[in-house]
């Protein structure tokens, strides 16, 4: 059911030319170890001012908006929380315009499902997505892409990990280094 919702979704978006990238669980499967995951989450490429397309959108997609007065949540929280209900999986699309999610979607690669192609963030992305979320589950994930993809580019991960500990005052980068540095015993 996940690969016909995303299916819809991708072509949704695309004819109305939204920018966009699969992330969260739906992306793990691509680049680590498969596990359930029970929702899809998706960045558009849009600021919250565009909220009426995203709900035209939802509407097109037979998609039910989870919450009330739905333009004031997706403003404070950026997030369309979003169900269908056929099958009861919940759909997120998450706005966003800031520069790293821009190239984070431009970077996204294209996976083809059947006879669609839907953009599922990078793996480098996808970890450091992972990383700023930095749960218990989000560790792991990032842990298994490793160890999965260990030739991927360090460099770009260090460098929007050490931009996001300076504009947030974190330790994303060192939390990384701990990770790289387990994943070494493992091999």
């Amino acid at each position: 059911m996940f690969k016909t919702i995303l299916k819809r979704i991708a072509k949704e978006l695309d004819k109305h030319k939204i920018p966009y990238m699969v992330i969260g669980g739906q992306a793990v499967l691509i680049y680590g170890e498969p596990r359930f995951s029970k929702d899809i989450d998706i960045t558009i490429g849009m600021n919250v001012d565009k909220f009426e397309i995203m709900k035209n959108i939802a509407d097109n997609l037979s998609l039910e908006i989870l919450v009330s007065n739905a333009e004031d949540f997706v403003k404070s929280t950026m997030v369309l929380p979003l169900i269908d209900r056929k099958s009861g999986i919940r759909v997120d699309f998450i706005f966003s315009f800031s520069f790293y999610e821009k190239q984070a979607i431009e970077r996204a690669v294209n996976v083809k499902i059947d006879d669609v192609k839907v953009k599922f963030a990078s793996l480098e992305d996808i970890m450091v997505h992972k990383i700023i979320a930095g749960r218990a589950r989000d560790i792991e994930d990032v842990k298994n892409i490793i160890l999965k993809n260990p030739d991927f580019d360090r460099k770009y991960v260090v460098t929007w990990l050490n931009n996001f500990d300076k504009s947030l005052n974190e330790n994303f980068l060192s939390l990384f280094r701990k990770i790289l540095k387990e994943n070494e015993k493992f091999r």
